[in-house]
């Protein structure tokens, strides 16, 4: 795993009205890392999100991508930061009257000058890379799965072969066997791309199968950036009930290996 940071976060503020949501919450992402975000309803995390992708600008606080400020940069420096990112929302964001391959296309429509034909086969690795059989490009988001909807949005955030993924709850609404499937997917890509994955997830399955660290969120800042055992370890109340609770112990257990007798 390398050492650069590709994600700073430093003295992050964010308000709605006199509600406060973050408060000097500092947060760092190294590449080639697969960090899972947790935290409590309300704790802020897709607001952190929406704020690190360009969506929501800080109150107060420097968000850094690829070492530049994100909120200070020229609009083609923006751009060219937006063109290295990928973003898969919670409910996919996919576009209803269009088909598979043609949401995929999008990306590569806007930001480059690759002609529609040269787009939609571009468009058809990423549709297979994501797992998906090649007769779905044809199809519209309605007449999908949940799992299916999902990858098509994973194969739209890889359009632009970006080098950090934000993923929020990829995982939620989707059944075991699904979700598994996806964290093998996510894992292998990371591998075989090099990818730095940013996911917010409240799937404990998925944090063990797939994460190299994990951040909490809570009281409006990052309580611990570090690897599983370390967070698991850390003393908050909040913390304890997540990872020590009966569906934290399954999860652990489920992941443990298995011991064989001979």
């Amino acid at each position: 795993m390398s050492t650069e940071t590709v994600l700073c976060v430093q003295g992050l503020c964010s308000k709605f009205g006199h509600q406060v949501v973050h408060e000097n919450l500092d947060l760092e992402v190294q590449r080639g890392t697969v960090l899972g975000v947790v935290g409590g309803s309300g704790a802020g995390k897709s607001v952190l999100m929406r704020t690190l992708i360009g969506l929501r600008k800080p109150d107060a606080g420097k968000v850094r991508l690829f070492d530049q400020d994100l909120y200070t940069v020229s609009r083609s420096q923006r751009h060219a930061i937006e063109r290295r990112i990928g973003v898969l929302f919670q409910d996919g964001a996919l576009f209803s009257s269009l088909s598979v391959c043609e949401n995929v296309c999008l990306p590569l429509l806007e930001h480059t000058s690759l002609s529609r034909y040269d787009a939609m086969r571009l468009a058809t690795l990423k549709i297979t890379l994501a797992g998906l059989p090649l007769e779905a490009r044809s199809k519209y988001p309605a007449e999908l799965s949940g799992g299916m909807r999902k990858r098509v949005a994973l194969a739209r955030a890889l359009a632009l072969d970006p080098e950090i993924l934000f993923l929020d709850e990829p995982t939620s609404g989707l059944d075991p066997i699904a979700a598994a499937d996806f964290d093998t997917l996510l894992r292998t890509l990371r591998d075989a791309l090099g990818l730095t994955v940013y996911m917010n997830t409240h799937d404990l399955d998925s944090i063990y199968a797939v994460c190299d660290q994990v951040a909490v969120l809570a009281e409006g800042k990052v309580l611990v950036n570090a690897d599983l055992t370390t967070v698991r370890n850390f003393q908050h109340p909040w913390i304890k009930r997540y990872f020590q609770g009966p569906r934290g112990r399954a999860a652990s257990a489920a992941t443990a290996p298995v011991r064989v007798e001979n």
